[in-house]
């Protein structure tokens, strides 16, 4: 009967084991979509956390490639071969399952899926390309599953949908601005945007509880991001650079479309000796869908198709679809204390334009259960972000990153993540 004490704080490992390696995932991965609170086997729980990930990526032997629009921080020259390019951020996540019966659990839960912040700043030869960057998302969800017996287990069917909002903005220089305009204009210009869109996840899972095995397969639909909406500022550049050039000096609406990308996320675990818990999973995300997006004056709509050669500006990714794959143990020590390590790999998703390279990460966690209904999570992880280097990449015909080029080495990402749930 010893094989039924891998059921035993079963929820803490499982649980515990998401923290034990925080997202540092490719694409504009951050804390991407998670349900497993659905599978928490009290009648009411409640999960709040955060992780901090500090990203610690470096740029290095910068050249600014394209003489045409000015060369140095200002267009004019000067600036740094190096720069920092990664900003630190949060991952926020709230989440409440209730059990409806016996066989209905439901989950709502606040994340943060997806989203970026590259800040190079003003004094490196990149500024044609970038200066800052910043990409955010906030997600809405509501999950439900339905379960009956079937063999030695039990099957569960799972549903739900999600809301979703994204805004963000990028600032870089767009002409070199000499003698006494210098004083009053920067020459940079920014982009703004934002749209809400909806989405939805099936999948299916298969639990036997006695030796803590579960395996489950989830699909997280496209969201559709069809109604961008935002402007371009371009009210540091004067008309007197190019005044045949109407959006200079003005502020101009502008729209586009594009789409967070689906995902598939196979999870595995299972009970391998007393209190002792494997686990694994592999998650593919179609990232992909994110090349070039442009984004087109408002006043052309329905006139023209928003495409390469209509295009005001462009926000320019040029992703590969990503791969995660993790694997870790789990051990309960005793009724209060439960421990989890990991080791995970991520495929970069640059194809030589940017700098999302693989990634590997070794995460460590613990959690503590002062109480019955009470459990608290504290873990961390250490990662290495390979090198690379980002230059030229022709998409469609068109040569893209002609403007800047740079290498990177590898270097070094790490994260803390908390949480605490309650239960009943």
């Amino acid at each position: 009967m010893a094989s039924r004490r891998f059921s035993k704080g079963i929820t803490s490992l499982v649980l515990l084991s998401s923290l034990a390696s925080p997202s540092f995932a490719g694409g504009l991965e951050r804390g991407g979509y998670n349900i497993d609170l659905l599978f928490d086997n009290s009648r009411f729980a409640v999960q709040s956390g955060a992780t901090y990930v500090m990203p610690q990526r470096k740029l290095k032997n910068v050249k600014d490639t394209d003489a045409t629009d000015g060369l140095g921080t200002n267009g004019i020259g000067g600036g740094s071969t190096t720069a920092d390019d990664t900003e630190d951020y949060w991952i926020p996540y709230l989440g409440v399952k209730v059990g409806l019966g016996d066989s209905i659990d439901c989950m709502g839960d606040f994340s943060t899926p997806f989203g970026a912040h590259t800040n190079p700043g003003a004094d490196w030869l990149g500024v044609n390309d970038n200066i800052e960057t910043k990409i955010s998302t906030r997600n809405y969800g509501a999950t439900c599953s339905y379960r009956f017996d079937m063999g030695p287990g039990q099957l569960r069917l799972i549903g739900g949908g999600f809301y979703q909002t994204v805004d963000g903005f990028k600032t870089r220089l767009v002409a070199p601005i000499t003698g006494a305009a210098a004083l009053v204009y920067d020459g940079t210009g920014r982009l703004d945007l934002a749209d809400q869109a909806m989405g939805w996840r099936a999948g299916i899972a298969y639990e036997i509880e006695e030796y803590a095995f579960r395996a489950s397969l989830v699909y997280n639909s496209k969201v559709k991001y069809d109604d961008l909406t935002g402007t371009v500022d371009l009210t540091e550049v004067p008309k007197a650079v190019n005044p045949a050039n109407p959006y200079l000096g003005v502020v101009t609406p502008v729209y586009g479309s594009a789409e967070a990308p689906d995902s598939v996320e196979l999870k595995l675990q299972s009970g391998i000796a007393p209190d002792w818990l494997a686990f694994g999973s592999v998650k593919w995300t179609n990232w992909s869908v994110l090349q070039s997006i442009a984004f087109c004056p408002k006043a052309t709509k329905g006139a023209v198709a928003c495409s390469a050669s209509s295009q005001l500006t462009s926000l320019d990714l040029f992703y590969r679809d990503g791969w995660t794959i993790s694997g870790g143990l789990g051990h309960k020590f005793n009724e209060q204390w439960a421990g989890a390590l990991s080791l995970t790999w991520d495929r970069g998703t640059s194809q030589g334009y940017g700098a999302q390279t693989d990634t590997w990460t070794l995460g460590a966690g613990v959690s503590y259960t002062p109480v019955e209904n009470v459990e608290w999570r504290l873990a961390g992880a250490l990662g290495i972000m390979t090198g690379g280097e980002s230059g030229t990449y022709v998409y469609s015909g068109r040569t893209y990153g002609n403007d800047v080029s740079y290498s990177f080495g590898d270097d070094l990402v790490a994260a803390l993540s908390t949480s605490v749930k309650v239960k009943f």
